[in-house]
């Protein structure tokens, strides 16, 4: 079982390969809050932590075979460069749909890629099946000792960066960043509470926890692409039902809008996976007040045309931009006396879509759809009020 000892045997082989990643106050995100930058971390990722220590690990024997891996991406690149550092093969089995970003990342830092349908369990399956055909070690991205000992050492420095922290606010996946930061923290201060927190979309620890043992989800959805996993491990499983206080979820467009707050608040980019703790704390999930708060964001390895829709979809969340459909007569001049409603408002009108031939449209009228850039939720409830009062229909 992995052990303290580990844990700092681990941060002295890492001290040379991973970055002191910085743990900076957020006051833009809330009082008492604190983000440590995993995403700064060579490679994008807290990945590497864990992947250096595991092949750090291997003998000489297991070397010369090569080392295999199943990743959505960070865990792929983790173990990429550090083979590649090291002198070893390595084959990376990721699913199909995973971040363009990240697969040619992986590629990058000397990996052979296999691209395999499905998600990561899918991907799982593929690196099980060809390392029992070609003799490799197999670099489990979370259910490994050595590879959640190296993620353990993220909550020594915690610890060392700010020793009076109060809770820390872990991303879950499979469980091995806050298996390895809960054991670390736990075994050091008891007394700091450990929250995890999942996409909503792919809760598999929180439902494991509630049935008291690891569980399979049929399914999973989410833009956190980095935490979308099926089932926890035995190992982590066990490791977060002992040491981690609460595990709580967050939407789709919670994580969208925790993205967008890290980028003006923070100027920092996050993955949808990185920002989850952000999203925990800022919608309520995690109480925070009086209690000095860390969340770690884990990783920005985020696809450029991803973040593109997950911040339209922040904005839509935070209110700084909606989309009001109604109809107006079809007749010269209508059109105009609608805009000027909405200009008077101070909105900013992004784009407008008038069409005679809408379903909704009747003979007498056309249906105008405008997307606007608001200011908050309460600008857009005062565009609203203000089109009715004009003798608007808001179609929802």
């Amino acid at each position: 079982m992995i052990s303290l000892e580990m844990l700092y045997d681990a941060k002295n082989v890492l001290k040379d390969i991973v970055r002191l990643t910085p743990l900076s106050p957020a006051p833009g995100i809330g009082d008492g809050i604190y983000i440590k930058s995993e995403n700064l971390q060579l490679t994008g990722s807290f990945k590497l932590r864990g992947a250096s220590y595991k092949i750090h690990s291997l003998t000489e024997e297991e070397k010369a075979k090569g080392v295999i891996a199943c990743s959505a991406g960070n865990h792929a690149q983790g173990v990429a460069l550090s083979a590649t550092m090291s002198g070893i093969k390595s084959i990376i089995c990721m699913p199909a749909g995973a971040p363009l970003a990240k697969v040619e990342a992986t590629k990058n830092y000397g990996a052979e890629v296999v691209l395999v349908p499905g998600v990561y369990d899918d991907a799982y399956a593929k690196a099980v099946e060809l390392t029992n055909e070609h003799g490799y070690t197999f670099a489990h991205p979370f259910n490994d000792e050595r590879v959640i000992a190296g993620q353990g050492t993220i909550g020594l420095e915690i610890l060392e960066q700010l020793p009076d922290v109060d809770q820390i606010v872990v991303p879950i996946g499979g469980g091995g960043l806050i298996s390895g930061i809960s054991f670390a923290v736990k075994s050091i201060k008891p007394s700091c509470k450990i929250i995890g927190v999942q996409a909503a979309g792919a809760p598999s620890m929180y439902v494991s926890r509630q049935n008291g043992e690891p569980t399979e989800l049929e399914s999973v959805s989410t833009i956190a692409d980095g935490i979308a996993v099926k089932k926890p491990g035995d190992l982590t499983y066990e490791l977060c039902s002992k040491y981690v206080d609460e595990i709580v979820t967050v939407s789709e467009d919670e994580i969208a809008s925790a993205i967008l707050k890290l980028m003006e608040a923070q100027k920092t980019v996050a993955e949808g996976a990185g920002a989850v703790p952000v999203a925990a704390v800022m919608f309520g999930k995690v109480k925070t007040e009086g209690k000095k708060t860390v969340c770690v964001v884990s990783g920005g390895n985020v696809d450029v045309t991803t973040l593109s829709r997950i911040i339209t979809k922040g904005l839509s969340k935070s209110g700084r931009m909606c989309e009001i459909t109604t109809k107006v007569l079809d007749k010269p001049g209508q059109l105009i006396n609608l805009l000027d409603i909405v200009s008077k408002t101070g909105a900013n009108i992004i784009r407008v879509n008038h069409s005679r031939e809408a379903k909704l449209s009747d003979v007498t009228h056309c249906v105008v759809t405008m997307a606007l850039e608001t200011r908050n939720p309460e600008h857009v409830e005062e565009i609203r009020k203000a089109l009715v009062a004009g003798g608007y229909e808001i179609i929802e």
